[in-house]
């Protein structure tokens, strides 16, 4: 497992960080391609994902992988919390959404988005 995916303990809970903050569009790709590996080997239903995009770069492919990623992981996930998500378009934003049929709730920092994803 990539540095960038990794779990962290928060209240109790395990969730799974997904760092892709400061990545190059390349680097986005790279990562989520590896994030199947790690999320399949969960419980259906069990994830609790923190996806950080601070200042991330995105091109065609890196959205494309996105896409498929968040398809393909929809069975093992939880819950999905987002922060830094700003420079990706609301359009592009909602398309992920209607594409994956999974929520992608975006919180202003990582306290806020780490206490709503343990809360039942």
């Amino acid at each position: 497992m990539t540095h960038r995916i990794r779990f962290i303990t928060h209240e109790g809970k395990q969730i799974l960080l997904v760092d892709l903050s400061h990545c190059s569009a390349s680097e986005v790709e790279k990562v989520l391609r590896e994030l199947p590996e790690v999320v399949t080997t969960r419980p259906l239903g069990s994830v609790l994902i923190f996806s950080d995009f601070t200042a991330t770069t995105f091109d065609a492919d890196a959205v494309r992988v996105m896409k498929e990623a968040a398809v393909f992981d929809k069975p093992y996930i939880k819950k999905t919390a987002w922060i830094g998500a700003e420079s990706l378009s609301s359009e592009f934003r909602e398309t992920l959404r209607s594409f994956s049929g999974r929520d992608f709730p975006m919180f202003n920092d990582r306290e806020e988005a780490l206490a709503w994803l343990v809360k039942d």
